[in-house]
């Protein structure tokens, strides 16, 4: 699944001269917790809620609230916004979003294509497609089953699955140790008995069943 798929396209952003009341209105009055920073079309930064909290006077400052509010207002994004965002562009794999999110330990990336901004890529959406992914909430049947890692595996358990006439939705495979996996297979139907215990006389262990009406 591609970048694009998930973005959010035309997102909000702030110009680099606007100040810190700007951001403010505009994060709140949309609902958004960051901003691309723009300037001559191009993106120059992020800024986010967090930079306008470190950037504001304490509550134990001195400073009346007239005082407050005029520093606020001459405090432009460009003296608080992050300069060097990380950004993909919207034809990297969702798991290179999610890879680069993890290591810069960021929330939130800028999608940028050829210099030009195209959209934002979250956490939010990268826990959506991995939902959407594993179809957890399609109606059906998930079986987690336990297999060795072996050739011709993946090959069997379809092929038992097949014999029942179901319809495969999805499959996971999470390595673990001594030489097993976890298969998780999603299955398009709600009566799996038989088939469970088919895949059982074949030698599988069945770990978890979960089941969607």
């Amino acid at each position: 699944m591609f970048v694009r798929t998930k973005m959010t396209s035309n997102p909000f952003t702030i110009s680099a001269d606007q100040t810190i009341p700007d951001a403010h209105e505009i994060m709140t009055e949309n609902g958004v917790k960051r901003l691309p920073v723009m300037k001559n079309g191009k993106l120059v930064g992020v800024v986010s809620r967090e930079d306008i909290a470190q950037a504001s006077p304490s509550k134990a400052t001195s400073f009346s609230m007239g005082e407050i509010t005029y520093l606020l207002s001459k405090t432009k994004i460009s003296q608080i916004m992050n300069k060097n965002p990380v950004t993909i562009s919207s034809n990297a794999l969702l798991e290179e979003a999610a890879i680069l999110m993890r290591d810069n330990d960021v929330s939130f990336l800028p999608v940028v294509d050829d210099g030009k901004l195209v959209g934002i890529i979250t956490e939010s959406n990268i826990f959506d497609a991995f939902i959407e992914l594993l179809a957890f909430r399609e109606p059906g049947t998930r079986l987690t089953v336990e297999a060795y890692d072996k050739p011709g595996i993946m090959a069997n358990l379809t092929g038992i699955i097949g014999e029942f006439g179901a319809n495969i939705t999805h499959v996971a495979v999470y390595r673990g140790t001594g030489g097993k996996s976890s298969v998780v297979i999603g299955i398009n139907s709600l009566n799996t008995a038989e088939m469970e215990k088919s895949i059982e006389d074949h030698g599988y262990k069945i770990l978890y069943k979960l089941q969607n009406k």
